[in-house]
C-alpha cells in the first residue's frame, strides 16, 4: 500500500464516522477548485503493542519520518509529527495517552482492554481505520474514564480512525484565511470549537487553526446500553512561511491542546 492509497482508505473511514466533513470538503470544493490536506492526527494509548513506538514504523513503510516531538502535560499526552519527502503529501500527527498517570481503576480498564488485542491486526497500515480492537465496555466504566480523560474515553470506545482530517488553508485559491474559512463552516451550519476561541494560535507562531465540534454516534455498550458520543471533527489550519521561504511544517502544542477539545461533547451539549 503507498501512502495515496492510504489516506484514500482513511478518508472513506473518517466520513462514515464524520459526516459533517464529506459536507464541508465538498462546499471548500465548490468555491476553490481543490481542496489540499494538511494533516490527519491519530489517538493511541502507550502501551505495547498498541503505544505509539510499536505502531509508528507503519508510518515509516509510508514514507514517513519524525519530525518534532509534544508533550501535553495537563492531558498526560505525549506526541509526534512526521513529514514526507513529498510535500504534497499531509503531515501526521500521532499522540499517545501516558495511562500510568491515570487512576488505577482508569489503568486497569485499558490495562484489559488492550490486552484482548490481537497483534495480527497490528501488522499493516489498516490498523488505523480498524476501529475498536478489543470488546465493547459498559457505560459505567466508559463514564469513569471520561471523568479523567477525554482522550481516554473516546479512544476506548471508538477505537483506531482518524481523530481528524484538516484543510490546508494556506493552499485555497478563494479562502485562504483562517477567517474565510469558518465563515463557510459558518454557511455549512456546523459549530466551532470554542475552547480558547474559535481561532487558535498567531501568524507569529506561523500556524493558526480552527476545528468543528465532533459528529455525534449513538454507541452500543457492553450492558446492553446505547449512548451518544463524540467521534471525529474536521480541522482548518492556516500555516505561514518561516525565513526560508518553506511553509512551517511543526505543530502548535499551546493550539494543539485546545484543538483535542473539540471532541469533548459537554461543548456541544452547552449549545443545546
Amino acid at each position: 500500500m503507498d501512502a495515496r492509497e492510504f489516506f484514500d482508505k482513511l478518508w472513506q473511514d473518517y466520513t462514515c464516522l464524520t459526516p459533517q466533513a464529506e459536507i464541508i470538503y465538498r462546499a471548500f470544493c465548490e468555491r476553490n477548485g481543490s481542496v489540499r490536506n494538511d494533516h490527519v492526527a491519530f489517538r493511541t494509548f502507550d502501551i505495547s503493542p498498541v503505544n505509539l513506538e510499536s505502531l509508528e514504523p507503519l508510518l515509516w513503510g509510508l514514507g514517513y519520518k519524525r519530525h518534532r516531538q509534544y508533550q501535553f502535560k495537563q492531558k498526560k499526552l505525549s506526541a509526534w509529527g512526521y513529514i514526507h519527502d513529498d510535500a504534497k503529501l499531509p503531515l501526521v500527527f500521532f499522540s499517545e495517552l501516558l495511562v500510568e498517570q491515570l487512576s488505577e481503576p482508569a489503568q486497569t480498564i485499558i490495562q484489559r482492554l488492550v490486552g484482548n488485542v490481537d497483534e495480527q491486526q497490528l501488522k499493516t497500515p489498516a490498523v488505523f481505520w480498524s476501529g475498536r480492537l478489543w470488546p465493547a465496555l459498559s457505560w459505567q466504566e466508559y463514564q469513569l474514564l471520561l471523568q479523567e480523560s477525554e482522550y481516554a474515553a473516546w479512544l476506548a470506545a471508538l477505537g483506531f480512525h482518524a481523530n481528524h482530517f484538516t484543510i490546508a488553508v494556506h493552499h485555497l485559491a478563494v479562502d485562504n484565511s483562517i477567517e474565510k474559512a469558518i465563515s463557510v463552516v459558518k454557511d455549512c451550519q456546523y459549530p466551532l470549537n470554542e475552547a480558547g476561541g474559535e481561532i487558535k494560535g498567531e501568524p507569529a507562531d506561523f500556524l493558526v487553526q480552527a476545528s468543528t465540534l465532533a459528529d455525534q454516534v449513538l454507541m452500543p455498550f457492553a450492558d446492553g446500553d446505547e449512548h451518544q458520543i463524540s467521534t471525529c471533527y474536521y480541522e482548518f489550519a492556516q500555516r505561514y512561511r518561516e525565513e526560508g521561504g518553506q511553509y512551517y511544517a511543526g505543530f502548535v502544542a499551546a493550539n494543539a491542546d485546545k484543538i483535542f477539545e473539540s471532541t469533548n461533547r459537554f461543548q456541544r451539549q452547552g449549545r443545546l
